[in-house]
């Protein structure tokens, strides 16, 4: 029988994971929706995150048991994410559409290779353990730590979703939809789009990089396989769905393909025998899909549209 503590225990689990996905779909929408950058290697700047908090934190004597406070590992996440993505940035970011998201791909590759191969570092396929957790305290009471991580991920949210709608409508941002639109425009108004494209994939990959803390902390533990392709395609759909240029929109997107991953989880868990469950799993991706086909065609520009189109006679 469901009872009110388990059903809010649960509801609290999917809406913090949600949050946890709008952490990393804001800042590929800074990246892509606001500046036109084709960022496919998502899931490595995620992992990025997720390993430099995780060890900086983790208790475990295998990997160092460095043991530091929580908020110095969320920040560690950010800075080595955003770092990682000026340097490849700056060595990649001339490049355009195509060539761009194959050399994020490749920097995904590798990134994943280096997780499963350098086991003395990254605890390799068995991934780091003993991570703590905010409101460890509460651990004995499911419902009160959950709500309580559901509280501190909705303030995190709340933070990025102002702040970002703060930057989009400023200079910086009127210059990155600028640079969008027609770079040549924009370089003629006297900005450098290099210098800007560099800065809002550097900030969206921090953003990435908190996404990745901010699950390892909450979850207590992780593993390489976390981190795979899927996990692209996930963020990716989720903006395009909820619409690309759009805050709200990214938002909204994250809310209703998480939804649907997780209840066609449910569903197929439910549905198949257990030796058959790992071949249905595909069924989530497929459902997933057919969602972005859909979308796609009745509303190319996502569920909530675009932020309008900057031309050349706006000021920057």
């Amino acid at each position: 029988m469901v009872t009110f503590s388990g059903l809010a225990g649960y509801s609290s689990f999917f809406l913090s994971m949600t949050l946890i996905n709008v952490i990393a779909v804001l800042g590929l929408n800074l990246q892509w929706g606001q500046t036109g950058l084709f960022n496919v290697g998502v899931s490595a700047f995620i992992a990025i995150g997720a390993y430099a908090c995780a060890l900086l934190t983790t208790t475990d004597p295998a990997l160092g048991a460095c043991h530091l406070p929580m908020a110095w590992g969320w920040i560690a996440a950010m800075l080595l994410s955003g770092i990682a993505c000026l340097v490849l940035g700056a060595m990649t970011l001339r490049l355009r559409t195509d060539y761009l998201a194959i050399t994020t791909f490749g920097f995904a590759v590798v990134v994943m290779l280096a997780l499963q191969n350098l086991q003395s570092v990254t605890g390799g396929p068995l991934g780091v353990s003993l991570i703590p957790r905010p409101w460890e305290t509460l651990a004995s009471n499911p419902l009160s730590f959950g709500l309580a991580n559901l509280l501190l991920l909705s303030f995190i949210v709340l933070v990025l979703y102002v702040g970002l709608e703060r930057l989009a409508h400023s200079p910086w941002g009127r210059v990155l939809k600028a640079i969008r639109e027609d770079e040549d425009a924009a370089a003629s108004l006297g900005k450098n789009p290099t210098v800007y494209r560099l800065q809002a994939f550097a900030l969206g990959g921090a953003l990435m990089g908190l996404a990745g803390a901010t699950q390892a902390s909450f979850i207590g533990f992780i593993a390489p396989e976390n981190f795979q392709a899927s996990l692209t395609f996930q963020i990716w759909t989720m903006l395009i769905i909820g619409g690309a240029g759009s805050n709200a929109g990214a938002i909204f997107g994250t809310a209703l393909v998480w939804a649907l991953w997780s209840s066609t989880g449910l569903l197929t868990s439910s549905v198949f025998p257990a030796e058959d469950q790992a071949r249905a799993a595909a069924l989530r991706i497929v459902a997933i899909g057919i969602l972005l086909a859909v979308t796609l065609i009745w509303r190319p520009h996502g569920l909530l549209t675009r932020s309008k189109t900057v031309t050349t006679s706006d000021k920057a």
